[in-house]
């Protein structure tokens, strides 16, 4: 269930702008490495790892005939053996693990190629929540009706939920990932820009394969090893799958999806899924708002913000179903959402706004709710890596320091961005937008 939070996708495109990913994924594929930073509480080994390489050239291993390449990779594979064996994965598993497993230079031009051009968030969720994504999860919450009644019932987690990550996460299965998953995981840890990190998911999908849950070839997955109906990396599938269906495997990357999506349940009760409470519900904020409210870590009682004039799209107070901040994940311009901590449960499992803002409202949809009414920003776009550096020093040598230019727009950049609005009368939203950064300039 790849519980992949998006620190990445957020540190690389930055609040309000997403990944342009294509309409069959809906989550990008640099994750995995934020996971080790954002969930601590799984049980991970970090193996220690040859010094980091320079990072073979993709052009002189365009195939498995490049001996050198592969040569040194089978090096590294003899020597990860021994560390694998001294963390208890037998020669057996080993030896059949490897078994014609060569260098992936089609894997490692996939991680270079990260692209720098972002999405917006309203075009990200015209594809995650499409007509065609909706319609395909109506079908399947009809057909699969009796199973997710059962997981739901178990796990107190809600079917429509359950349903949008899977939509999201693989378009419902459809695209699982067919990369031979020991393959890529060795490949990404012998190249060592992330080495420890992805030597730490190919002992974890080792135990896998120790287990007899997938036979090693049947272990398939996207580029980063990201397995299944709803994208597990193997930390995750080791500590939260489940075996649901009783036939004494956790099979994530089966035609039937119940190992899966009750493994998805499982992860998100675990980290305190509140059953019937929304992920959020679209607010409308008066013309007087103050919106330095707007912030993650500032919550109130829905009653608390109604008598600020918050109120749902239909001007009634939103029900009381617990502590709430307010997103405005485009600025004061754009919709303004009521976050419940079914959101941030959602967060666990991809960190960035606009995938938990895209689960959330696709469940909605499959719920028969109706679309998003606020108009967004559209003559807006999203700022370039770039840009997001150039706006972080400009706002430091203005007196609003960032603490840093990494072109992130976490929350240091989001309080110095509001510092700068107050300071200029402007609406302090602290969303960093192009307009912004003209201003800046």
């Amino acid at each position: 269930m790849h519980i992949w939070t998006l620190t990445m996708f957020v540190a690389l495109f930055g609040t309000g702008a997403v990944a342009n990913a294509p309409e069959i994924s809906l989550t990008p594929e640099g994750r995995p490495i934020a996971f080790v930073e954002e969930q601590p509480d799984i049980r991970i080994t970090l193996v220690s790892t040859m010094r980091p390489k320079p990072r073979p050239d993709i052009n002189a291993a365009k195939s498995s005939s490049d001996m050198s390449t592969n040569h040194d990779f089978q090096n590294w594979v003899a020597n990860f053996r021994k560390r694998a064996t001294a963390q208890g994965i037998s020669p057996a598993t080993l030896d059949e693990a490897f078994e014609g497993v060569i260098y992936d230079p089609e894997v490692i031009r996939r991680d270079q190629n990260q692209s720098e051009f972002t999405k917006t968030i309203w075009q990200y969720l015209d594809s995650a929540v499409s007509d065609k994504r909706i319609a395909s999860g109506v079908t399947q919450l009809h057909n699969l009706s009796s199973r997710l009644e059962d997981i739901e019932t178990k796990y107190g987690v809600d079917k429509e939920v359950l349903l949008a990550v899977w939509g999201m996460e693989s378009s419902y299965g459809t695209y699982r990932g067919d990369m031979d998953v020991v393959r890529s995981l060795s490949t990404l840890a012998f190249d060592g820009r992330r080495g420890r990190f992805f030597e730490s998911q190919l002992i974890a999908a080792l135990e896998i394969l120790q287990s007899g849950d997938i036979p090693p070839r049947q272990m398939t997955g996207s580029w980063a090893g990201a397995m299944g109906h709803t994208q597990f990396i193997p930390t995750s599938y080791l500590a939260y799958a489940v075996d649901f269906t009783g036939d004494g495997k956790r099979n994530i990357w089966s035609d039937d999806p119940t190992d899966a999506l009750a493994s998805t349940a499982a992860y998100l009760a675990r980290f305190g899924w509140v059953q019937g409470q929304p992920w959020g519900v679209e607010v409308v904020l008066p013309d007087e708002f103050n919106y330095s409210l707007a912030n993650r870590s500032i919550t109130k009682d829905p009653v608390d913000w109604a008598l600020l004039g918050v109120k749902d799209i239909n001007g009634q107070p939103v029900p009381s179903y617990g502590q709430a901040a307010i997103l405005l994940p485009a600025g004061g311009s754009g919709a303004a959402f009521m976050i419940f901590k079914n959101f941030s449960v959602i967060e666990r499992y991809n960190a960035a706004d606009a995938y938990v803002i895209g689960v959330g409202h696709l469940s909605d949809r499959l719920r028969g709710g109706r679309p998003i009414q606020a108009q967004w920003p559209t003559e807006d776009r999203s700022l370039t890596f770039v840009e997001r550096q150039e706006m972080q020093k400009l706002l430091t040598r203005q007196g609003f320091s960032t603490q840093g230019a990494d072109g992130r727009i976490g929350p240091n950049t989001i309080a110095a961005v509001r510092a700068y609005q107050v300071a200029n009368g402007l609406m302090p939203d602290g969303y960093a937008s192009l307009s912004l950064l003209k201003r800046l300039r």
